[in-house]
């Protein structure tokens, strides 16, 4: 991973586990069930995220060497990497 991309994920990451821990205190302190999805909710949106710039460092860095390399088997292999990634994903 790119130091630029490493960082901003690094960031929203440590954002994420601050929505996570307030999500316990939400629930330790018998907070309303719908206050409590809604930003289960916005903690999904985070992940996703997330996953997004991860992906588009992948891509822009790792397949894109891949192809700049010539080597076919290894082109085969990062995109069948990313296929692979993207059919597991719960898009």
């Amino acid at each position: 991973m790119r130091s630029v991309a490493k960082t901003s994920v690094l960031k929203r990451l440590k954002r994420i586990e601050g929505q996570v821990r307030g999500l316990g205190r939400m629930v330790e302190d018998g907070r309303y069930c719908i206050d409590i999805v809604t930003q289960l909710s916005a903690v999904r949106a985070a992940l996703r995220r997330a996953e997004e710039e991860i992906l588009a460092d992948h891509v822009a860095h790792c397949v894109e060497h891949a192809i700049a390399s010539g080597t076919k088997s290894e082109q085969r292999r990062k995109v069948g990497e990313l296929i692979d990634v993207l059919s597991r994903s719960d898009r």
